[in-house]
């Protein structure tokens, strides 16, 4: 039975984790892998005719106000127009917009608001007619990426963020980051961050911050300030709407966000690439730059790391984990509903509740992994296999909370209900990810599940009969030609590999009765094994 000091000594060990970034690039598009343990966590696409990055800044003009809906309708470019909430104005809007009109018509010059009056706060309950007008000028952050049939998300609550810090334009506000527990080196951070802050500006002290000297926060908060000035130069004259400060790309801005200590290996298929993340680690941890290794092989990145046998396993509506149990996961329009199963396991050393909590318990780092690759957002409902031990349906959501716990996008999970459901709320930014895992059937008509995910179903039936001591006359496996020639093809083969794990030779035998999906697992007898 699982017990607390096993999960302790995953914890006291997540220093020695290992985490590579596998880069590849396309002609139009690059991706980005990011492996734990060589098991892939979170897979970002960058296509480079993307408009609305979250984190750019836009010069843009209000359409309409909507009293109804305490909120306004504003052109930032795209076909959608963006939508714009009283509650996300911003405190300080009306000193934001004074600054917008005297910057754009040349009369305000120097962009360091260290001299630069400050208007009264908005009114946090008030109402969107009384601050904003129709063709009005204002500067907004896309907060979240057009999704569906809905234009961005935007805030003119503006944020630039950095390796260490975040600026926070007409603000004097200092905050630090709620993971970092230590209340003495919050308080440290604080006293530096206030020695070193500029007026007229407020300052977010981000985890990775932990630790580090005034030199290097000061370098960053440099840097900021910096783009700040770019930023501010382009209004002047600029069209509306207009970007006037981009995100970073998104290689530079994965390690912005991503990057620490237990890096081993970051590897990146195109030369120029290479040298932007190079040039990149140089500034923010020039003893990790030799980490960053150029990929020239014949074999595809992504072959090579195992990616695209991830993908093509992690992807679908049915997800295999260890010991035979699977999620299946479902969308609506609402709400993503994932459900936990136990699939044909049995153990007779233990009983149903404790299989119970260590199929849970394994279906939570998985779903917590899921919940980042597919960048799954807004209400998820987890149905957890029923336990009736109040203590493990605390180990549960303990665990759950824990595996979590790296997760950047923000997040909010609640303890079990009565009935085993575990509610999640999950920050969505993005558009989720979504990757074909089926192909074309060669037997019939639609579409059937990828070779490579077929062969892990056979896989765990295969250990599901060895670990049930079911194999004593041998195993033959009954299959389709393609699935036959799949498995014994290659050196190593499938097959191959299967004898050197499990010290049990398979005998396959294609059958062209069979469809592509179908299989049997048989002794030398005949008798159908299951």
């Amino acid at each position: 039975m699982f017990n607390p000091s096993s999960q302790l000594w995953v914890d006291t060990n997540q220093f020695r984790v290992n985490k590579e970034l596998i880069v590849r690039s396309g002609s139009s598009d690059v991706d980005f892998a990011l492996l734990k343990d060589g098991k892939l966590i979170e897979l970002h696409k960058e296509e480079n005719s993307s408009d609305f990055a979250v984190g750019d800044i836009m010069l843009a003009k209000v359409r309409k106000p909507v009293p109804g809906l305490n909120a306004a309708f504003v052109n930032v470019g795209y076909e959608k127009d963006a939508f714009l909430h009283y509650h996300d104005l911003g405190p300080q809007l009306s000193s934001l917009l004074k600054f917008i009109k005297r910057v754009s018509t040349g009369k305000l010059k120097d962009f360091s608001l260290k001299d630069f009056p400050f208007e009264e706060d908005i009114d946090k309950d008030g109402v969107i007619n009384d601050v904003i007008k129709a063709n009005q000028s204002i500067l907004v952050q896309i907060v979240k990426e057009p999704i569906s049939t809905k234009g961005p998300r935007i805030s003119s609550e503006l944020s630039i963020a950095g390796r260490y810090l975040v600026l926070v334009p007409f603000s004097n506000r200092i905050s630090v980051s709620q993971k970092i527990e230590d209340k003495d080196e919050k308080d440290r951070l604080k006293r530096l961050v206030q020695s070193i802050k500029p007026k007229g500006f407020g300052v977010i002290v981000r985890t990775v911050a932990e630790g580090k000297k005034v030199a290097e926060l000061d370098k960053d908060l440099q840097n900021l300030l910096n783009r700040w000035q770019a930023m501010c130069k382009k209004i002047y004259k600029a069209p509306q709407p207009s970007k006037v400060l981009s995100e970073m790309n998104r290689a530079a801005s994965i390690l912005r966000d991503v990057f620490n200590d237990t890096f081993t290996g970051i590897h990146v298929d195109d030369e120029t690439l290479y040298y932007q993340i190079k040039d990149y680690l140089s500034n923010i941890a020039p003893k990790k730059e030799s980490i960053v290794k150029m990929y020239n092989a014949p074999v595809p990145v992504f072959e090579k790391f195992g990616i695209e046998r991830q993908i093509k396993t992690s992807f679908g509506r049915t997800v295999s984990m260890s010991k035979g149990a699977y999620l299946v996961i479902e969308h609506t329009e609402a709400l993503h509903v994932i459900d936990v199963n136990s699939g044909n396991r049995s153990n007779k050393a233990k009983s149903q509740e404790e299989t119970a909590l260590e199929v849970n318990l394994i279906a939570a780092t998985e779903i917590a992994r899921q919940l980042r690759l597919r960048d799954m957002g807004g209400i998820i409902v987890v149905d957890f296999i029923d336990m009736s031990d109040a203590e493990n349906r605390r180990t549960l959501y303990n665990h759950l909370r824990e595996e979590m716990s790296d997760d950047r996008a923000k997040h909010k999970i609640l303890p079990p209900s009565k009935f085993g459901l575990i509610q999640i709320t999950r920050q969505r930014v993005r558009q989720e990810l979504t990757i074909k895992t089926r192909e074309d059937n060669p037997n019939a008509n639609g579409e059937v599940e990828a070779p490579i995910v077929l062969i892990d179903k056979i896989t765990f039936d295969l250990e599901r009969i060895i670990k049930n001591d079911k194999a004593k006359n041998g195993i033959i496996l009954n299959t389709h030609p393609f699935i036959a020639a799949y498995l014994t093809k290659g050196f190593p083969s499938i097959r191959s590999k299967w004898f050197l794990e499990h010290k049990k030779w398979v005998k396959i035998l294609p059958r062209d009765a069979y469809t592509y999906l179908e299989y049997r697992f048989k002794d030398k007898n005949g008798k159908i094994l299951k």
